[in-house]
């Protein structure tokens, strides 16, 4: 796909987004309603291990972006790019440790996937809350029905973003790139908007957004661009071998 495969498409080539959210039992039993609430000391949290789930790296993002929102306050983004900041960043950064650590000293059962962690909370009725992408959650309301459990939209999120890319070498070796191409370029038209917002994405276009405006909730987002300087160093800050999750997940008392 080369280097630059992000920049071939719209949006970091993620022609719809998702978020972060929590699934909760029917009735909201422990009264979770914001990322603090999941480091309750009654609460059970419910999320895959992000050594092994790519999904479960956006849950870990979006909890240590939501601590640093709130140690900076309502000009963090600027302040982590500020250097007249740089002594209150780094207390911020270690209260988002602490506060990741705590949560995941919450955790009863570290799955290796999203299905095993959804599986963990719906069937085996383990954890009080479930952390899940949006779309996810939103689907498995609707394979539960009603009555089983709740969504619950935090205050401020992560912007879930699943790229599309065409594989060049796939593509020019099976002469599909016509077809491939096309298909990429229609989930970014209104028509293939709609599609995604049915299936519980987030649509980029601001008028399809609208129309399904009962169905997202509005919050803050932000991306792990803007708060982790990009995947590759977020992935080498926090999630290779012996990088920050493996240290705090050390200290975490099972």
């Amino acid at each position: 796909m080369g280097a630059n495969w992000q920049t071939r498409y719209p949006n970091n080539s993620a022609p719809y987004t998702s978020t972060i959210v929590f699934l909760v039992r029917k009735g909201n039993p422990k009264q979770i309603r914001d990322w603090s609430d999941l480091v309750k000391p009654d609460v059970a949290v419910v999320t895959p291990n992000p050594k092994t789930s790519g999904g479960a790296r956006w849950n870990y993002l979006a909890a240590w972006g939501y601590e640093l929102h709130r140690a900076l306050g309502p000009d963090w983004k600027k302040k982590l790019d500020d250097p007249a900041a740089a002594d209150e960043v780094a207390k911020a950064q270690a209260s988002a440790e602490k506060f990741v650590a705590e949560l995941y000293s919450r955790v009863p059962v570290l799955d290796s996937g999203a299905r095993g962690a959804t599986n963990t909370f719906v069937q085996r009725e383990i954890g009080d809350v479930l952390l899940a992408w949006e779309n996810e959650a939103l689907l498995a309301i609707g394979e539960m029905g009603p009555g089983k459990v709740e969504l619950i939209v935090p205050t401020i999120s992560i912007a879930a973003e699943p790229p599309v890319a065409v594989v060049d070498t796939v593509v020019d070796r099976r002469g599909t790139r016509q077809v491939a191409e096309g298909y990429l370029n229609y989930l970014y038209t209104p028509a293939g908007q709609e599609v995604g917002a049915k299936h519980f994405f987030r649509p980029r276009n601001p008028e399809v957004l609208a129309r399904y405006s009962g169905q997202f909730q509005q919050l803050e987002e932000f991306s792990v661009d803007e708060i982790f300087g990009g995947w590759q160093r977020a992935h080498a800050t926090h999630f290779a071998d012996g990088a920050l999750f493996d240290r705090l997940y050390a200290t975490v008392k099972r």
